[in-house]
């Protein structure tokens, strides 16, 4: 009878430390995002999040948004050094970001390239609300001057 109490035990325990990890494993950042403005609340455009081969969270834009002043062959005039001219839509804008080791749905000491301004800022991101948004934070020095965006998983690329 202990025998069975021991299995039994054994297997709760193993189950039981199972649903511990699945609780605290990481919501991965990596696919289609609609980006909103943190002004308007209006959709910019359509970015795609991978990590790169150097184990870092990089971001390209697919799509801006149709809006006045704007088009998809917009080029980053305000930008600085090889992205100077570059074409908008394709441009890497979000480079070297780390998984953080305390928060696994949090990614930061990386940057985010704003096209518009062609300035470069310090940049923090968490997914949130299961996997379905993303925070994004914008920010020269401190986390505390700086820009905050929710961006919204793209589920169905028809819809884009």
């Amino acid at each position: 009878m202990k025998k069975y109490l021991f299995i039994l035990v054994t297997i709760l325990s193993i189950f039981l430390y199972q649903l511990a990890i699945a609780d605290t494993s990481a919501i991965s950042p990596i696919g289609i995002w609609k980006t909103i403005d943190d002004v308007t609340g209006k959709p910019k455009g359509i970015v795609q999040l991978w990590v790169s081969d150097k184990n870092s969270l990089k971001g390209k834009i697919l799509k801006i948004y149709p809006r006045p002043g704007y088009d998809q062959n917009e080029v980053c005039i305000e930008c600085k050094d090889e992205k100077h001219n570059q074409r908008i839509v394709g441009m890497t804008f979000l480079e070297n970001l780390q998984q953080n080791k305390d928060k696994a749905n949090t990614w930061d000491n990386g940057s985010i390239l704003d096209p518009q301004n062609g300035k470069t800022y310090r940049c923090t991101l968490s997914v949130i609300e299961n996997g379905q948004k993303l925070y994004v934070r914008g920010y020269i020095g401190f986390p505390l001057f700086g820009r905050s965006q929710t961006w919204v998983r793209v589920t169905n690329l028809k819809n884009i």
